[in-house]
């Protein structure tokens, strides 16, 4: 059985001749994404010394994680740097070369749904027939106004009625329903494929928020998320070296891997067996018997702290903030954790001897013809591949070979997640083989996917405002620990930070590498005057 101890440090380390201190103070950053390794750097940059990263993880980078395959590397997590203009994760990559080999067809200045803009978007129905081109472009133009209507009742105020639900799904869905159905010009049957187009584009735009289904993101709240001008770049060589340039000037020593964490003891309340095993412990300093905070760790190692700045997911923090913190976190902040919404998406990459594919095709989307009329974007179990909403074929096939890069999101994800790799491999050929009216598709020769929402230590892609939500909760989810400023008590004892605590950049990895930034500005302002 193992023993629990107390980690402490009895010796003196000031950060000046001048310093009035017999110690620096201690932070612990919980998470080694791309939150806590920004936070790490700049309080280790400023002149920190007493910093602990704790990883629960066998790897850094959180929700980047590109895996190399032969002559390619596959993005599972994080694949898009969304904006160049003051964006750090651009100017990190511009700065460290990372964009050279960027083609042109990876820059897209538009809303990024593709791998590629070159070429054209295959829009298949479940028919095995391809929509007409300027069936497609009708629809999209409709579409994308509808869209820009939906950033409105935010930007500019607007009320949102009864009808809507305040969700851009049902909105989005009954506005544009309405218009297809109005127009004069278009035969039934293009009505008809028309209206089936609408829940394949919420599909995408599902799995481009992280929601289980656009019915479930505020309409009200959705125009709060900005988008940083300039184009999308996607990082050739992987978008971990994002993540390696920010770990460079840590210590090794710094980042503790395979080091899950238990719970958090803050505002003094430390349990009963961490105070009998401190009373034992002769070694352990008097002035860390009364730390503020206690990181408890799995491996049963307490860890004294000043601060902890927390960067695991809202999927996590959804799950475990009961446990995870003791006392339990404030009312306001549990409401906020419960109201704000994050879902699962997933990529699902096939790579195939040969492409079967035309080479003007940049992405076959699925179309499903029997759901024009519908109102629900969930399925029955055996149906989870009804939510794969498309392929995108990855260029230049230099690069990556002939691979399609399929997209799912929501409930039918995990139930994916669930299944093994030759039964994904086999429904996703199968869909291939329906809707492309070839029944010749060979079955894809690799398979690579991700399983963001099964995993513990993520249990989720990335945030979203949900219906009953607001950028409010945002800013209460973000809030340090206690909230009650005293003489007495330590403040920011407890920090948060991650792509969910940033208002307007939430789903983002430059959100994630603000908002570390953030919380070490705050405690590099708090001690500036130990730090000159």
């Amino acid at each position: 059985m193992q023993s629990c101890e107390i980690s402490g440090d009895s010796t003196d380390d000031p950060l000046s001749s001048g310093l009035r201190r017999k110690r620096q103070p201690r932070i612990v950053v919980i998470g080694a994404g791309l939150a806590g390794l920004s936070a790490a750097k700049a309080l280790l940059e400023s002149g920190f010394t007493d910093v602990t990263i704790l990883e629960a993880t066998d790897r850094i980078g959180g929700r980047v994680q590109s895996v190399k395959l032969e002559h390619a590397t596959f993005e599972l997590g994080a694949t898009w740097i969304h904006g160049s203009h003051g964006n750090p994760v651009y100017h990190l990559a511009e700065d460290n070369g990372l964009l050279e080999e960027t083609t042109d067809g990876e820059r897209s200045v538009g809303r990024i749904s593709l791998y590629s803009k070159n070429g054209v978007a295959y829009h298949l129905t479940n028919n095995g027939q391809r929509i007409p081109k300027d069936v497609v472009e009708e629809f999209s133009d409709l579409y994308n106004e509808v869209y820009n209507l939906t950033q409105e009742f935010f930007q500019r105020g607007k009320p949102v009625n009864a009808e809507s639900q305040n969700s851009v799904g049902v909105f989005t869905r009954d506005v544009v329903r309405k218009r297809v159905k109005a127009d004069p010009d278009d035969t039934e049957a293009v009505k008809r494929l028309k209206l089936a187009m609408i829940q394949q584009y919420l599909k995408v735009e599902s799995c481009e928020s992280s929601s289980h289904s656009m019915d479930e993101v505020s309409l009200s709240e959705f125009g709060e998320w900005t988008e940083i001008p300039g184009a999308h770049h996607i990082i050739p060589c992987g978008f971990i070296k994002i993540v390696e340039i920010l770990a460079r000037s840590i210590p090794e020593s710094v980042i503790q891997l395979r080091k899950p964490v238990k719970c958090i003891h803050w505002n003094q309340s430390v349990s009963k067996e961490i105070e009998r095993v401190a009373d034992h412990n002769s070694d352990l300093p008097e002035e860390d018997k009364g730390s503020d905070v206690f990181v408890e760790c799995e491996d049963c190692e307490f860890i004294p702290a000043d601060h902890v700045i927390v960067t695991v997911s809202l999927g996590v923090l959804k799950k475990r903030h009961e446990s995870l913190f003791h006392p339990r976190l404030p009312e306001e902040k549990v409401m906020a954790i419960e109201k704000l919404g994050i879902s699962t998406t997933d990529k699902i990459f096939l790579e195939f001897e040969e492409p079967f594919w035309s080479s003007e095709c940049n992405s076959i989307q699925f179309v499903w013809e029997d759901e024009a009329e519908s109102e629900s974007l969930t399925y029955p179990e055996e149906l989870w591949y009804k939510k794969i909403c498309s392929f995108d074929v990855l260029y230049p096939p230099e690069r990556y070979g002939y691979v399609l890069s399929g997209w799912i999101c929501g409930e039918e994800a995990l139930i994916m997640e669930k299944c093994d790799d030759e039964t994904v491999a086999e429904t996703c050929t199968e869909m291939l083989r329906k809707f492309t009216g070839n029944p010749n598709i060979p079955k894809p020769r690799r398979i690579l996917r991700s399983s963001w929402g099964s995993n513990p230590n993520f249990r989720g892609s990335y945030s979203y405002t949900q219906v009953g939500s607001s950028g409010a909760d945002v800013e209460k989810l973000a809030k340090p620990l206690p909230y009650a400023e005293s003489s007495k008590t330590t403040p920011m004892q407890v920090m948060f930070s991650g792509e969910a605590t940033h208002r307007k950049y939430y789903s983002t990895t430059h959100g994630a590498v603000l908002s570390g930034q953030r919380e070490a500005a705050h405690l590099i302002e708090m001690y500036q005057h130990l730090l000159q």
